[in-house]
């Protein structure tokens, strides 16, 4: 039995970006019946946040959009990540550089700008942690985007 596609959201400190990028995915892939098309979930770079709930701002703006990201715990990437993972979508280029020179010789996922892959540009995702609402629900939006084009790509059989 083949296993569904693996999609890991890489951030940072996995407090913002990436548990909102997993959240939106999840959602989508639920609401278009999909739920079990691919497998997903999310990590930071850095193990600083670890075991801790994502970041109160990211929790409210995932909530105001029908999302509950609440029950969510940062982890750290870990080396398995590389095998048990397809691919490893990256908020921005420095989280990109990190997880790529992580990567290790024998593991086969693509490390991958989240963007950028899912047609939106080679653009970072921002990071809101140190700003306000409004840049957590501009980070909804890009991340939203993304998990719409990562659906249309599991219907067109593309993923």
């Amino acid at each position: 039995m083949n296993r569904a596609p693996g999609l890991l959201m890489v951030c940072m400190g996995n407090i913002c970006r990436s548990p909102m990028a997993e959240g939106a995915l999840r959602q989508r892939l639920a609401a278009a019946g999909l739920a079990q098309a691919l497998r997903v979930d999310s990590a930071g770079t850095s193990r600083a946040h670890a075991g801790e709930p994502p970041d109160p701002r990211a929790v409210a703006c995932a909530a105001r959009h029908g999302v509950d990201i609440a029950a969510q715990r940062a982890r750290g990437l870990e080396p398995e990540d590389y095998d048990r993972f397809d691919y490893l979508l990256c908020a921005d280029r420095s989280v990109l550089h990190d997880a790529g020179v992580r990567k290790p010789r024998t593991a086969h996922a693509q490390v991958v700008l989240l963007l950028d892959w899912t047609g939106q540009g080679r653009r970072d995702v921002p990071d809101p942690y140190y700003g306000g609402s409004r840049d957590f629900e501009h980070v909804w939006r890009l991340v939203d985007a993304a998990a719409a084009e990562i659906v249309a790509r599991v219907q067109a059989g593309a993923l």
